[in-house]
């Protein structure tokens, strides 16, 4: 919905400049492009295994704050929902 407005021409004020669509990444400041490249790596960095936790598959970025129930499941009922989650 977002391309659709912006490509209707509406715009947010101080914005009129910025192209609809793919184009717009092409108009962003360099100073953008260096904050999100530092916010994507910090999300990474944070997200890493940590000392003293340890992850029962590769990709298990739980960090132990919030249980959704899932050391509670099988064996089998966790392979089958991470291989939905896969494909």
């Amino acid at each position: 919905v977002g391309y659709l407005v912006t490509y209707a021409g509406v715009r947010f004020p101080g914005l009129e400049d910025v192209p609809a669509g793919w184009a717009a990444w092409g108009a962003l400041p360099s100073g953008v492009w260096i904050q999100m490249v530092a916010t994507w790596a910090t999300m990474e960095a944070a997200n890493r295994v940590q000392e003293g936790q340890t992850s029962e598959f590769p990709g298990d970025f739980r960090n132990g704050f919030i249980d959704f129930g899932w050391d509670k499941q099988s064996d089998e009922w966790k392979a089958s929902k991470r291989t939905i989650e896969i494909n």
